[in-house]
């Protein structure tokens, strides 16, 4: 059994000290990832919506990097947001900018009423890629 390995990317921001969890966690071929949002270097949210978006989505990115994956290595993706009427055609806007062709990944959206003062998280499970044999 693959002992579980937490991962974080090189630049990671103060909220995960400040809140006391990893940024992600390896396990055999898979990584689990905390719900990333679009928080700043010192934890605070990015004020616009859009901007928060991306950078959850920036986030996201540089937490697979660190683990040796993409954004093409999602197995199943959720994501969480405070006012989902409002915010849908941004989430899709940015959405489509990530993921602009098939295959897509699975996603669940679910609505919540709190994100510790952030509007927008999401939480993915990845497969990390094999390295080929030498």
């Amino acid at each position: 059994m693959t002992k579980p390995e937490p991962v974080f990317p090189a630049n990671r921001h103060a909220l995960y000290e400040q809140h006391g969890y990893s940024a992600a966690i390896r396990t055999g071929d898979l990584l689990f990832v905390s719900g990333q949002v679009g928080s700043r270097e010192d934890g605070t949210p990015e004020p616009d919506f859009e901007a928060q978006v991306r950078r959850a989505f920036a986030n996201l990115e540089a937490t697979l990097a660190a683990a040796g994956c993409s954004l093409a290595d999602l197995v199943d993706v959720t994501t969480f947001h405070t006012d989902p009427e409002t915010q849908f055609a941004t989430i899709m806007k940015v959405k489509a900018e990530v993921f602009p062709a098939p295959p897509y990944p699975n996603w669940t959206a679910i609505g919540v009423n709190w994100l510790a003062g952030f509007d927008f998280e999401i939480k993915v499970i990845a497969r990390i890629p094999r390295t080929p044999a030498i």
